[in-house]
């Protein structure tokens, strides 16, 4: 493979900002901005956001000119709201395949953003839920504006946040703490995310972009080779654990579309109800229930078509209609 001429390197891949849909981009005085710009979605990331993110990530890794990279997200709203449960609901459920190709996508962004080989901050202005806590953990550093919350938010709509909260959170706020965001989902303040560590600052709205303005100048003010190794060191115990899991997690992932979970947990979303958790668990206390498919095992054949597999659930041939 041929390699990058010096002066390509120096300059990036030379993706401008009009290269974008879902996300801004912008680069000066040595500063890489990637906004999820989706405000209308709570910046929630879907697959195509995920490919451009990964394309900004590589472009500010490749350019001698950016020393520091902040993530935010457009708006006041929300940083980033995790993966787009409308796109799950409409395309894997039905599709879990896609949702293994999506899972290369989002790791791939994510590999590029922590290899980037230079310091990469955090900037929450709202909301952080879900993949969108994960894109916080996997920065270097991070700033909250003090009326945001933080949350998890895997087990209330059918998922496991295994995209880096599962991996990184002990890591950062220690075990229970980890436990008690990932398995009780509650929302975390900006003081206490601050008290615990999940974030390193967080500072009266108004004061936001100066604090985040004032740490890119001290890292600026470092050697960026020195800034880069440190960096892969302090990666060590994180990247441990991404790379153990993360493609056991892509397959769990996909193959759990397939199960009544994420397909109640994801369709009461859409829908905008209250999951109904105490039905899947009485489908699960029953000898004859079936709580991990949405109607039951392939368990029918029918006497009049010769159809097979018919889930367990049927009263009636889908082939035909014939009674089971």
């Amino acid at each position: 493979m041929a390699q990058p001429t010096p002066q390509a390197s120096a300059h990036g891949s030379g993706r401008t900002a009009g290269d974008f849909a879902d996300i801004l981009y912008a680069k000066a005085d040595g500063v890489a901005r990637v906004t999820i710009n989706r405000p209308a979605a709570y910046n929630a990331y879907t697959a195509r956001t995920l490919e451009e993110l990964g394309a900004a990530f590589r472009d500010a890794a490749f350019d001698d000119a950016v020393g520091v990279l902040v993530l935010t997200g457009a708006g006041d709203r929300a940083f980033c709201t995790g993966g787009d449960v409308k796109e799950y609901a409409a395309e894997f459920v039905g599709r879990p395949r896609d949702y293994w190709k999506y899972m290369g996508l989002f790791a791939e962004a994510h590999d590029r953003l922590r290899n980037l080989g230079k310091p990469s901050i955090a900037r929450l202005n709202g909301v952080v839920a879900g993949g969108g806590n994960e894109w916080n953990l996997a920065c270097d550093l991070a700033v909250a504006a003090d009326d945001i919350v933080i949350r998890q938010v895997g087990t209330r709509v059918g998922s496991v946040a295994c995209g880096g909260a599962t991996q990184w959170l002990p890591i950062t706020i220690g075990d229970r703490r980890a436990r008690e965001m990932l398995l009780l989902c509650n929302e975390i303040p900006a003081k206490q995310a601050a008290e615990w560590g999940l974030v390193n600052r967080a500072v009266p709205r108004a004061q936001l972009d100066a604090t985040v303005d004032d740490l890119c100048r001290q890292l600026l003010a470092k050697f960026p080779e020195c800034l880069r190794y440190t960096k892969q060191q302090v990666n060590f115990w994180k990247d441990l654990a991404w790379h153990a899991t993360i493609g056991h997690a892509r397959e769990w992932l996909a193959l759990h579309f397939t199960n009544l979970e994420p397909y109640e947990g994801m369709t009461a979303f859409v829908e905008k109800r209250a999951p109904d958790y105490a039905g899947v668990r009485a489908r699960a206390a029953d000898p004859d229930g079936h709580s991990e498919t949405v109607w039951g095992p392939p368990r029918h054949a029918c006497g009049r078509c010769g159809a097979k597999g018919m889930p367990a659930a049927f009263t009636h041939c889908g082939a035909c209609g014939a009674g089971l």
